[in-house]
C-alpha cells in the first residue's frame, strides 16, 4: 500500500520591519536595562511581541520599558526624523537614525523622501551619504512628479546635481507639469550638466539601438 504524505507547507516568511518611530526624551530614565536623558533620541519599532513593555533603542544599546513610561510625560515623538535631519543637514542625527533601522526612503506628507530635502537643501555631504546606501531610490517622485534632482536642479545646487546625476538619477523624469529637471534648473551651470547628460544618453541609447539592428 502506497503511504501518502500530506504535502509539506513552505516556511512563513520571515516578518517584515515595522516602522520606527523616534522620540525624544524630555526627562530622565533608568531601569536595570536602558538609560536615557532629557535630550537623547529613542527608537521604537511599531512591530512590537504583544506585552506591556517596547522594546526601545538609544546610544547604541536596547531595552524593555513600561509602555505606560513611553508617555508624553517622559518623550515627544520626532516626525519625519530623517527627513529633518536631512532638511537641516545634521549628518550626526542621520546617521543615528539610518543605524537605527529608520527607512532610508521613507515618505513625508508631500510624498518626498529624505533624498529629496538633502538635495533641496544643497547638503552635499548629506546626499552623498544617502547615495552610498544600497536600497536608496534614486529617481523618486514626491506628489508633485518631482524627484531629487528636480531639487537640486531647482535650487541651482550644482554639486549635489551632479552626484545625482553620476549615481544614475533619471534626467528625462517629468513632474505633474510635464517639466524635467532641466526645465525648472535655474542656473546656467545645472542646465549645462544636464543638458550634456541628456546628450550622453540619447547617444548611448542610440549606440544600444544600432547595436541591435547590427545582430537581427
Amino acid at each position: 500500500m502506497t503511504e501518502h504524505r500530506a504535502p509539506q507547507l513552505p516556511p512563513r516568511p520571515a516578518p517584515k520591519p515595522g516602522r520606527i518611530k523616534v522620540f525624544r526624551a524630555i526627562s530622565d530614565f533608568e531601569n536595570e536595562e536602558i538609560s536615557f536623558v532629557e535630550g537623547d533620541f529613542i527608537y521604537v519599532s511599531e512591530t512590537q511581541p504583544v506585552s506591556d513593555r517596547f522594546i526601545v533603542k538609544c546610544n547604541g544599546r536596547s531595552g524593555h520599558v513600561d509602555k505606560s513610561q513611553i508617555n508624553n510625560d517622559s518623550v515627544v515623538p520626532v516626525e519625519n526624523a530623517l527627513h529633518e535631519a536631512a532638511r537641516r543637514g545634521n549628518l550626526p542625527f542621520l546617521d543615528d537614525c539610518l543605524q537605527n533601522e529608520v527607512s532610508v526612503n521613507s515618505l513625508d506628507k508631500s510624498g518626498s523622501t529624505p533624498l529629496y530635502w538633502a538635495a533641496h537643501g544643497g547638503h552635499t555631504a548629506i546626499v552623498e551619504y544617502l547615495l552610498s546606501k544600497p536600497n536608496i531610490s534614486i529617481s523618486s517622485q514626491n506628489k508633485m512628479g518631482d524627484t531629487p534632482l528636480h531639487a537640486a536642479s531647482w535650487k541651482g545646487h550644482l554639486e549635489c546635481a551632479k552626484l545625482l546625476v553620476e549615481a544614475g538619477a533619471n534626467v528625462h523624469t517629468k513632474n505633474v507639469e510635464k517639466q524635467t529637471p532641466y526645465d525648472i534648473a535655474t542656473t546656467a551651470e545645472v542646465k549645462a550638466l544636464l543638458l550634456t547628460t541628456m546628450r550622453n544618453v540619447a547617444a548611448y541609447e542610440e549606440n544600444e539601438y544600432a547595436s541591435s539592428e547590427e545582430e537581427d
